[in-house]
């Protein structure tokens, strides 16, 4: 039985300080921008393209306001991802506070009532700031793209990633990730 699903934005907290400092012209020191490189649920999006390096590189030229110089798809990717979020720390804030809020306490009732035997009693769902996947599941835990967490600008409370509501998409997520 599943008895408890953690929200962990340990990721995306420590980026929107970089956002918040970056967008105010402010610069964020080269330690700052390899501890979140090394944010240890950040190891799961990274592979032979991107990397910590990746990560210490964009983050490094945003905020020393360089235009990037890379061949990696990838790299280019998450550059874009974060000058978006750069350019309207009010939208990014719409997609942060329905996170910090998110009670899954349903998605529990509703796992438990699918699958008999899951194979964990805790789940984890992480948001990170990705750069091409939409999501990622790797043992107990589902890695969701924080850019693709979409607030409705007209619908209060409305959130989407694709076109699914954000609690359908993270219940069929993880009934993924407790039935395989």
């Amino acid at each position: 039985m599943i008895k408890r699903i953690k929200v962990k934005l340990d990721a995306i907290e420590g980026m929107l300080y970089y956002w918040q400092s970056t967008n105010e012209r402010e610069k964020v020191g080269e330690k700052y921008i390899v501890t979140m490189a090394e944010v240890p649920e950040m190891n799961y999006i990274y592979d032979d393209e991107f990397n910590k390096e990746s990560v210490r590189k964009v983050l490094s030229a945003i905020s020393n306001r360089e235009i990037l110089n890379s061949e990696s798809k990838k790299e280019r990717k998450f550059w874009n991802n974060n000058m978006w979020m750069l350019e309207d720390l009010a939208y990014t804030d719409m997609m942060i506070k329905p996170l910090k809020t998110l009670n899954l306490d349903n998605v529990i009732d509703k796992l438990n009532q699918k699958i008999e035997t899951p194979r964990y009693e805790e789940l984890e769902v992480i948001f990170l700031p990705g750069h091409q996947d939409e999501y990622l599941i790797a043992d107990n835990k589902l890695f969701i793209n924080f850019f693709r967490v979409k607030p409705d600008l007209y619908e209060e409370n409305k959130v989407t990633i694709g076109d699914t509501l954000l609690l359908d998409y993270i219940e069929e997520k993880l009934t993924t990730l407790v039935s395989s």
